[in-house]
């Protein structure tokens, strides 16, 4: 039965599943409101159906319904059709500059991404979310993953980084009555925005530096701890300077970190993770994970490879923290807690270590997992614990691991079986 429903779909490329999904999600704009309420269903399902499943049992098959006429039907009948055009057109593309080949994949997506979100603000937050997740999840995989270390400082990279970037952008760009009257024109807010979230990058990774020259002249579980009291050093610290409001927390950022930019932000830090970690960078950093003593004989200056992994992990993490405090346009020192650091710990894990595909698989699960368990409330912490349990246990390495991301394999046309022999 596998074989049936996944043969003819085997030679879609990458591009035609994109084509389908922006049909799919362009027919849910157009005809989603009236078909939603032709099923009994009071508005468009905001996540799928999921929320509407759980809070009234009753409507499940009118919710499963809207997403096989919507999402599943289109997308299929699309992505069928469109086989040999779509390996045509990716075949055409893959003889051009890597460049162009790229942005057109990543307008499809983004495009269908934007479309989807349109439908309310809630898939918009969602969304934005989702995407800063990825950003913490593949940042913190550079240390777990890749290191092969256990490091519990990520909330503090970002509480770094949200702090910074929020005290940047309000202190010079609103008229707050903590910070004074604006000192700059908000027309060039959005173009020294970005200027922001890097300092803000790089003060995290100043920050790392804390933890990193003590740690890495030790081994064994030392990082664990040092991180984890990293942890709760910059929490309390944010919580009593009075100039940051402590724990009453920080307010009013502007609106500019837009589902474009937070899109553009992750692309970009998918990008250089996944160089870093196919770089020679990242293959020392295997080396020292899978044997320490063996990569310094192999001239591998062991000391140096972790230090500058760890720093580049802070630093998107910091930039992470800025555009979740942009995204909230409100950030409070709790919200970098130990709950945060379980929330992320566990996307890691449950996607893979040592993968970009992996990071990106659970952070994205995760997230949206969370936000359809909504509804159960406090049962859904005993749901998502057990599911990860069950991953711990038939999977300990986590869904998809130890796999790089290929981007000229992944945009390459698919060939017909007579064709690859």
């Amino acid at each position: 039965m596998r074989r049936y429903f996944r043969t003819p779909f085997s030679r879609v490329p990458l591009l035609g599943w994109l084509a389908g999904i922006l049909i799919a999600v362009a027919l849910e704009r157009l005809a989603g409101a009236p078909l939603a309420l032709a099923l009994g269903l009071t508005k468009v399902p905001v996540l799928f159906g999921f929320v509407i499943m759980l809070k009234k049992p009753a409507l499940i098959p009118s919710a499963v319904l809207y997403v096989l006429l919507i999402y599943a039907a289109p997308t299929a009948v699309v992505t069928r059709l469109s086989i040999s055009p779509a390996n045509r057109l990716a075949a055409w593309l893959v003889r051009l500059p890597m460049a162009i080949p790229v942005a057109v994949h990543l307008g499809l997506l983004y495009a269908a991404l934007h479309i989807w979100a349109e439908i309310s603000d809630y898939r918009v937050l969602v969304l934005k979310l989702t995407l800063i997740a990825v950003m913490v999840t593949l940042s913190l995989n550079v240390i777990n993953g890749y290191m092969g270390e256990f490091s519990c400082s990520h909330p503090g990279f970002m509480a770094i980084g949200a702090y910074f970037a929020s005290v940047f952008t309000v202190g010079l760009f609103v008229n707050d009555q903590f910070f004074g009257a604006v000192f700059l024109p908000q027309a060039l807010g959005p173009f020294l925005f970005p200027i922001a979230l890097i300092l803000g990058g790089f003060l995290a990774s100043f920050g790392a530096l804390a933890v990193a020259i003590p740690s890495f002249r030790t081994r064994g579980d030392y990082l664990a701890i040092i991180s984890l009291a990293f942890l709760f050093i910059v929490k309390s610290l944010i919580e009593n300077l009075e100039f940051v409001r402590g724990p009453r927390g920080l307010s009013g950022q502007p609106d500019w970190a837009t589902l474009p930019t937070v899109f553009l932000w992750t692309v970009l830090c998918v990008w250089s993770i996944n160089n870093f970690v196919r770089s020679t960078v990242g293959k020392a950093l295997n080396a020292v994970r899978d044997n320490e003593m063996a990569a310094g004989a192999m001239t591998v200056d062991t000391r140096r490879t972790k230090i500058v992994a760890f720093l580049f992990a802070a630093f998107w993490a910091g930039v992470a923290g800025g555009l979740f405090a942009h995204v909230l346009r409100y950030v409070n020192p709790s919200t970098f807690g130990i709950q945060k650091l379980a929330e992320v710990l566990a996307m890691v894990y449950f996607g893979g270590l040592n993968s970009v595909y992996g990071s990106i698989v659970g952070a994205v699960s995760i997230s949206l997992l969370g936000e359809a368990l909504r509804p159960l409330e406090i049962f859904k912490w005993i749901i998502i614990p057990l599911l990860l349990i069950l991953v711990m246990i038939y999977r300990p390495t986590g869904l998809i691991a130890f796999k790089d991301l290929d981007v000229t394999a992944l945009l390459q046309p698919k060939r017909k079986p007579e064709e690859e022999a």
